[in-house]
């Protein structure tokens, strides 16, 4: 067996644990009764601990420096270099983190979800500040141990997004600020321009779920490797190339909250099943970063599924399963109906215009939160301001309408929120491209073709999996690195009409 074989043999077994960790966390959000928190807080921290260990164990250091060697000379492009490429990087952060930590961490976090699930159903902020606080210093101890330069947040977001620095997510959130804020003012003043009362109607939960189902398998989800359940907050998850299972939440009174989630988190499944299979069982397999992630969800969930093309091909459907709701409403006021632009307080449901503020206020919050500058019991107080300065709008409570409406936090995933904004750039970005490669696409997806478009990621991104890090991937698919400059033409020219601006 070739070196590089021993390793692969190796990490297998520490993937299966990771994996096998993941169906615990999925359980958890889907079917798991309350009463199992405590049990299951151990049986993951367990899990999280052996995977830990096994990875950064000696005998990985060694197999790594003799597969290093085996494989030298080969290209860049070859599956051999990259996996020494990217076990190297991920295996020199992970000897940096000790496993006591680690084991804390999935301890705490799993923890924290049942608490955070029950503070955010009662708006009881004060019940998860302590499990907050907590979090946040098992934070800083894992940014110290993995170790920076320049900001503490650094080393959190280089875990969801190699290689970018909180530096250049605020120049970027600063360039984007400067056009996004007076735009968003512009269309704040002609609100009523748009009438959004046709997705408020009451829309039959397991007709929505009908719909949705037959919606995201024709983009292209495949249901022999992925399933939909109901969660509090919609995710994505994988356990293989071959089965990723997503999430989604259902509003009997707003329409778009159980839809568009669902084909959002298809756009994340399909990525992962998009996979090459010679990658399955690997540390290659699966997407390269969160930002880059996001990019394929967003451009599903918005590009492809808020266009007009795509409701000229399934609103007869739509209107026929709701014929009450939808019947007297004709294509272009639906359409503008599901890209109403509003002072939404919930992340999951704002409109591509202001969705970038929710995440600039997390990002800052995040910062201010791990630097010290933010003290836990004062984070309603500071959501709410930055709330009203951003979207002036006031939440009505501290719980599901406010600063525990996300679900990341109660899972220690701080240094994510920036990825959802890359996303959106990178998801305009890579669909001029599709358009530039494929001018064909915006017609297949209004007769209701959207293998096109699929086949197109799939061949210049999904493939490759963690191959290339997610500048380079940018670069080689557009030419350029991350740039905010496209998503605000995009926006610009979709909603100018859509509010006569």
């Amino acid at each position: 067996m070739s070196k590089l074989q021993e390793l692969k043999t190796h990490l297998a077994d520490v993937i299966h644990l990771q994996h096998a960790a993941g169906v615990l966390g999925w359980d958890q959000q889907t079917y798991m009764p309350p009463g199992g928190a405590e049990a299951r807080a151990e049986q993951l921290a367990t899990l999280s601990r052996l995977a830990h260990e096994m990875f950064v164990a000696e005998t990985t250091g060694a197999l790594l420096q003799q597969a290093a060697a085996e494989v030298d000379g080969a290209g860049y492009d070859s599956d051999e270099a990259a996996l020494v490429r990217v076990v190297q990087h991920d295996y020199d952060l992970a000897t940096r983190v000790p496993t006591k930590l680690v084991e804390e961490i999935a301890r705490t976090t799993t923890l924290a979800h049942e608490v955070w699930a029950k503070a955010r159903q009662a708006n009881d902020f004060a019940s998860f500040a302590p499990m907050l606080d907590k979090i946040y210093d098992l934070m800083r101890q894992q940014a110290d141990a993995l170790g920076y330069e320049d900001r503490m947040y650094d080393a959190l977001l280089d875990q969801y997004e190699p290689g970018m620095k909180t530096a250049q997510v605020e120049a970027l959130f600063a360039e984007l600020r400067e056009e996004l804020v007076p735009f968003v003012a512009a269309i704040f003043e002609r609100l009523d321009a748009v009438d959004d009362t046709p997705v408020k109607l009451n829309y039959d939960v397991d007709k929505q779920a009908e719909f949705g189902l037959k919606v995201i398998e024709q983009l292209g989800y495949d249901m022999t490797r992925g399933r939909q359940d109901k969660a509090v907050h919609p995710f994505t998850t994988e356990f293989s190339i071959n089965d990723v299972r997503i999430t989604t939440r259902y509003q009997e009174d707003w329409m778009p909250a159980a839809l568009f989630g669902s084909i959002h988190e298809a756009g994340h499944a399909m990525y992962e099943q998009g996979s090459d299979p010679r990658l399955e069982g690997t540390m290659l397999a699966g997407g390269t970063s969160l930002g880059v992630h996001e990019s394929q969800s967003r451009m599903w969930e918005n590009l492809v599924g808020r266009s007009r093309g795509f409701w000229q091909y399934f609103y007869p459907d739509l209107q026929k399963l709701f014929p009450e709701q939808l019947g007297a409403v004709n294509l272009d006021a639906f359409y503008k109906a599901i890209n109403a632009v509003s002072r939404s307080l919930i992340r999951v449901e704002a409109d591509e215009v202001t969705y970038n503020l929710h995440i600039m206020l997390r990002f800052e919050m995040e910062n201010d939160l791990l630097e010290g500058k933010l003290a836990v019991n004062d984070a309603p107080d500071y959501w709410n301001a930055k709330m009203d300065s951003y979207l002036g709008i006031t939440p009505p409570d501290n719980g599901k309408h406010g600063v525990l409406q996300d679900v990341h936090w109660s899972s220690g995933l701080v240094g994510y929120f920036p990825t959802y904004s890359l996303g959106n750039f990178l998801s305009v970005q890579y669909w001029d491209k599709a358009l530039a490669d494929v001018p064909s696409i915006p017609d297949d997806i209004a007769s209701g073709n959207f293998a096109t478009l699929l086949d197109w990621l799939r061949a210049n991104i999904h493939v490759h999996g963690r191959k290339y890090w997610p500048t380079e991937l940018t670069e080689r698919v557009t030419g350029e690195p991350i740039q905010v400059r496209s998503f605000m033409r995009y926006l610009k020219d979709k909603y100018t009409p859509i509010y006569d601006l």
